[in-house]
């Protein structure tokens, strides 16, 4: 490798205070003194695969990892073998986290399309957290933004139809692109449909009839996987006594 390239490489590797996402992930509101130190424990994993496994359910938890481009989906299975979607994880966003408690994942981690990741070992960041307590700040709002959105799913799950569920996912994969500066109302989605009815609980085909639906009622146009948003605000009010 020549000095430039070698250069490169080190500027890619050391970069999260130049990372346009880094209001989403740890270095938020960090100084360049404490990003600095940051920088020196970020590890940038090769990339993934369409279907590459980050880490397996059970496997040993060393690391949490930054979402640095692409999407990443977790998972469960349980005890008869059935897989269940817990989340779908984009750009700027943190995997991992279940790992905390016995130093096991609790779920499965796949790429849903070529994606890279900034790793994160746990035992340098707990290093990190003694030497910078903006790190910890930090840890705790990510935590609790974790359980806001655990919150989010049971609510989802439990109280709401099968149109306000669908209506509720697209409102917040919109208020994550907007969180990222892209199009909160022209996306694509990165997962397949029955990743989404299972992530939702329902069937596939009820899926694909509420999305007919949506665009027969022109609140969405639909071309494959892209997805237009017409009507936001119609959208909100599928939701409307749940948005609260």
């Amino acid at each position: 490798m020549n000095e430039a390239a070698s250069l490169n490489f080190d500027t890619l590797k050391l970069s999260c205070g130049q990372c346009n996402l880094r209001e989403l992930c740890f270095p938020y509101g960090m100084p360049e003194e404490d990003l600095h130190r940051l920088d020196a424990v970020v590890e940038l994993r090769r990339p993934l695969r369409k279907g590459d496994y980050l880490y397996r359910e059970s496997g040993p938890a060393k690391s949490i990892f930054a979402v640095r481009s692409g999407s990443l989906k977790t998972m469960v299975e349980s005890p008869n073998g059935d897989e269940q979607i817990v989340g779908f994880h984009l750009a700027g966003e943190l995997v991992g986290l279940d790992g905390f408690r016995d130093d096991k994942h609790t779920c499965a981690c796949i790429a849903l399309e070529t994606s890279s990741v900034c790793e994160l070992p746990v035992s340098r960041l707990e290093q990190l957290c003694e030497q910078v307590p903006a790190l910890q700040k930090q840890i705790r709002r990510i935590m609790g933004k974790e359980i806001t959105t655990d919150h989010a799913m049971l609510l989802m799950l439990g109280k709401m139809s099968a149109e306000e569920k669908l209506a509720s996912f697209l409102l917040s994969l919109s208020r994550r692109m907007e969180e990222r500066r892209w199009k909160a109302d022209d996306f694509v989605l990165s997962m397949p449909r029955q990743d989404i009815a299972n992530y939702l609980g329902l069937a596939v085909e009820t899926v694909s009839r509420l999305f007919a639906n949506y665009q027969e009622e022109g609140i969405i146009d639909v071309d494959r996987r892209r997805i237009h948003i017409r009507q936001m605000q119609r959208l909100e009010q599928i939701v409307g006594e749940c948005k609260s």
